[in-house]
């Protein structure tokens, strides 16, 4: 019996290049879970091989600057010239939906995030060491030295902040990592203070029979 019938917030977080995505995709393909991925907005430009509405929403930067001005960013940053960021009225309507939504962000939306939403699970991927996360950097090919530099740079200062976390996860091995983070979810789902309400009503049901 699920005695957990409100959605539960995931924040996946970390450094650019840690693994997020990939972990991510692993625990979607994981078997019986109702997880729901909230898909970013950005205004950069799309890769190659993504997909509108699959690893981003590509949207104007007038549209996005509109949104922030509206309130209906739970999240965003700017980073490279390009805005990065999570619609609000989305990820609401999902909880009240009673789904679990994963997001990935970046971690300075995280913290935003902790602020707005405290009651969120907060999940830090870190890399096996710096040396493996500066190497995946590199081997991405997507951007020139100048902006891998920048990201270098970046991640040095994010990964001081894991102490922020709810839970480190290390991305040693995807499925390894996968498999704690789901253990983590159904951990976080019987919780006392998510499901105390309804095991009392429980209780009052079986009292009054």
């Amino acid at each position: 019996m699920k005695l957990n019938d409100k959605g539960l917030l995931i924040v996946i977080s970390g450094p650019s290049g840690v693994g997020k995505g990939t972990i991510r995709s692993a625990l979607f393909e994981m078997e019986g879970h109702d997880l729901i991925y909230s898909v970013s907005l950005t205004t950069r430009k799309p890769r190659a091989e993504e997909v509108n509405g699959r690893e981003y929403w590509f949207i104007s930067k007038e549209e996005f600057e509109q949104r922030i001005k509206d309130n209906k960013m739970l999240e965003y940053a700017e980073f490279v010239g390009n805005y990065y960021g999570t619609p609000l009225d989305t990820v609401e309507e999902q909880l009240k939906s009673g789904k679990e939504v994963v997001l990935e962000i970046e971690v300075n939306g995280a913290m935003q995030v902790r602020e707005k939403m405290s009651d969120a699970v907060f999940i830090f991927i870190a890399p096996p060491s710096y040396e493996a996360l500066e190497k995946r950097l590199k081997s991405r090919g997507t951007e020139d030295s100048e902006h891998i530099k920048e990201r270098i740079e970046k991640a040095k200062k994010e990964l001081d902040l894991a102490y922020q976390y709810d839970y480190i996860v290390v991305n040693d091995e995807v499925k390894n990592a996968a498999d704690k983070i789901m253990t983590i979810i159904r951990a976080e789902h019987a919780k006392t203070e998510r499901t105390i309400h309804k095991y009392n009503s429980l209780l009052e049901v079986k009292n009054n029979d």
